[in-house]
């Protein structure tokens, strides 16, 4: 079952700081870190083939980031009752969710460049929290729940680590995930079995959002559910979405569109996405 670890500033102007692992069906299709949804203007994501949506989504330009758990349901609803949570990152860094969202029960971590906010949906009622400045664990539970024992026990491991300075400040983190992986019980990296399925670590995220703009780089796990050093690697050198500006136009591009040449330059909506073929060519193969 997924985890996030995130850290909140104490200092305004400093990036929310969040490591998410997505647990999952092996054999269910997904897609990395990309733009699946071009209707929705901007927005990337990982996307779950089979029912279209995303587990994490992000508006690269408003610098936005929602990242999805799933929490137990206590309505009673039936199946024909329900629509897929994977709508629920997307609408979220997007126009935002409906109080009663026609979803199974969630866990929602938010984030943007003032701060983050986890949102609790039981089916029943909904609840959204500000994250205090510090660092936090999310599973399926309450924030830092003691009763969840891989955040039971290395919560504490996660705050003394901290985050390095630098490109690669998650590397403090990635060694609690790896020394975790000793005990299974309690490990952030899962195979477990619910509801008849088989679910297992499948993909880490880091991401950095803050006003300078939002990052996120990913690793896919080599053998699910193991730690292996090549999650460090795909951090480092796989596929990263970032903020993007444009280049200043040239005084000639200005004035083809009526402007002086001395205007302000405009900022990209577009992100960057890299290590990823672009899903909108002809020749890439969906």
């Amino acid at each position: 079952m997924c985890t996030v670890v995130i850290d909140v500033p104490s200092n305004a102007g400093e990036p929310v700081r969040l490591l998410a692992v997505r647990d999952e069906d092996r054999d269910r299709p997904w897609r990395g870190l990309g733009p699946w949804w071009p209707e929705r203007g901007g927005i990337l994501g990982v996307r779950d083939d089979r029912a279209g949506g995303a587990w994490l989504a992000v508006d690269p330009g408003a610098s936005r980031l929602a990242v999805l758990l799933n929490r137990e349901d206590l309505s009673g609803r039936g199946d024909d009752e329900v629509v897929s949570r994977g709508g629920i990152p997307l609408d979220a860094v997007g126009a935002g969710i409906p109080d009663r969202p026609a979803t199974r029960g969630f866990n929602l971590v938010e984030v943007d460049a003032t701060g983050a906010h986890l949102v609790e949906w039981d089916g029943l009622e909904t609840r959204r929290t500000r994250l205090a400045p510090g660092t936090h664990m999310v599973a399926h539970h309450a924030v830092d729940d003691p009763g969840t024992l891989r955040i039971a026990r290395w919560l504490e491991g996660f705050r003394r680590a901290g985050v390095a300075a630098g490109q690669e400040w998650w590397m403090p983190w990635l060694g609690v995930v790896e020394e975790a992986t000793a005990d299974p019980s309690a490990s952030v990296l899962r195979r477990d079995e619910h509801d008849g399925h088989v679910l297992e670590s499948l993909l880490v995220c880091a991401a950095s959002v803050g006003p300078a703009g939002v990052e996120v780089h990913e690793a896919t796990l080599a053998d699910p559910g193991r730690w292996d050093d090549g999650i460090v690697a795909g951090l480092r050198d796989g596929v990263r979405v970032s903020s993007a500006s444009a280049e200043r136009p040239r005084p000639a591009a200005l004035a083809a569109e009526g402007r002086p040449a001395d205007a302000a330059p405009r900022r990209s909506a577009a992100p960057v996405v890299e290590g990823r073929p672009d899903p909108t060519r002809a020749d890439v193969a969906q």
